[in-house]
């Protein structure tokens, strides 16, 4: 993972190093998935996450499409 202030600087990087731009998304999003994903990982009943709950959190913090897509 690369962390950049601008897309501008994702193509700038991209140019000079040669590197193919991923996906990019806002660190807000970041936060939101890690915050939502982890949220529950300190209780004593926890239990892994189904592939549907957990495709329903990248939906939720908006990271949609095939890349996202958990196949289970």
């Amino acid at each position: 993972m690369q962390v950049f202030r601008s897309e501008d600087e994702v193509k700038a990087w991209s140019a000079a190093t040669g590197h193919k731009v991923g996906l990019v998304f806002e660190p807000g999003q970041l936060w939101e998935l890690a915050r939502r994903w982890y949220d529950d990982r300190l209780d004593l009943r926890w239990k892994r996450r189904t592939p549907a709950e957990r495709q329903a959190i990248l939906d939720s913090v908006g990271l949609t499409g095939s890349d996202w897509a958990i196949t289970g």
